[in-house]
């Protein structure tokens, strides 16, 4: 099967203005990957080039509308709130519509759902209203081959949580709600967004993933479309007729990103790539994106793959 990479997609797919010359512009954010923390790249996203992409889109006058291109499975429910919390303020004085590729479910649902539009395709995986948390516990395993702990504390709860030591039931009680309080945000947030009932929401929440044309129906979203019919809606919403599209987020990058894509300068990806072979590298790529994860998860409990 053929692949194209984001910024070619940016380039060449998405709608190219017939005035290269016009003044308005309408920003195209692209929010794509896994959502976790930190600065964010092109194949996950980070709350910093998103919140930064949004703020310097509303505050240069020349901008009139926000596309944001969501194509994410979820992620940090943390930073999928800060960005939704961005998406407020810019909205405050831009339109916002919002773009659906393959997915944009659970978090990706969450900083999709104030839009004032949302286009998704037909068969976009969207929804996953709901979110979840791990903890690692080894206490079987110890026990099995003889390692032992002892805790020594002054009160009940000062010890927190071992992942050698069975899980206190009290320990457990506190994370259950504190995971039921962020579900019940984030479908308090769907309900504004969409003009709902929260018992509505929670009726096609609870983790349930619909497809684009599913989603329709349901009210999860507005339009079937793709990126060039979010453009010509955000335009509109823009007052607009004559304008050009400008892509963020820019990244910031380490002095040797700069010459990743140089024949003389291979990246350690590269070389990883070559001394592993494709798939044990991407193996590799999932288990660190795991390892990477913090706090309570708004994402699928399952990794979805589109060829």
């Amino acid at each position: 099967y053929n692949k194209i990479d984001l910024v070619e997609y940016a380039r060449n797919v998405a709608q190219t203005p017939k005035n290269m010359g016009a003044s308005d512009r309408i920003a195209v954010i692209y929010a794509q990957g896994e959502i976790l923390n930190g600065e964010g790249d092109v194949s996950y996203i980070g709350e910093k080039s998103i919140i930064r992409s949004l703020k310097e889109a509303r505050e240069d006058k020349d901008v009139k509308a926000v596309v944001l291109r969501v194509n994410s499975p979820g992620g940090s429910a943390l930073t999928s709130d800060l960005i939704w919390r961005e998406i407020e303020l810019t909205k405050k004085k831009l339109p916002v519509v919002v773009s659906m590729g393959n997915y944009a479910a659970s978090g990706g649902y969450y900083i999709s759902c104030n839009a004032n539009t949302i286009f998704a395709e037909k068969s976009t995986i969207t929804g996953s209203i709901g979110v979840f948390g791990t903890l690692p516990n080894v206490t079987p395993l110890a026990t099995r081959i003889g390692i032992t702990t002892e805790q020594v504390k002054t009160h009940e709860n000062a010890g927190g949580y071992s992942p050698f030591r069975p899980i206190d039931e009290k320990f457990r009680s506190v994370m259950l709600s504190e995971i039921e309080r962020i579900y019940t945000d984030f479908t308090t947030k769907v309900a504004k967004g969409r003009k709902m009932t929260v018992a509505q929401v929670d009726s096609i929440g609870q983790g349930r993933v619909w497809t684009g044309e599913q989603a329709l129906k349901i009210g999860l979203v507005d339009k079937i479309g793709g990126m060039d019919d979010a453009i010509t809606e955000a335009a509109r919403l823009g007052k607009t007729k004559d304008y050009r599209t400008v892509n963020y987020p820019e990244y910031d990058k380490k002095f040797e990103d700069l010459f990743a894509n140089f024949p003389f300068a291979k990246s350690k990806e590269a070389f990883l790539r070559e001394e592993m072979g494709e798939e044990t590298y991407l193996t590799l790529q999932k288990i660190k994106a795991i390892t990477r994860r913090s706090g309570v998860q708004a994402a699928m409990p399952f990794t979805l793959e589109i060829h």
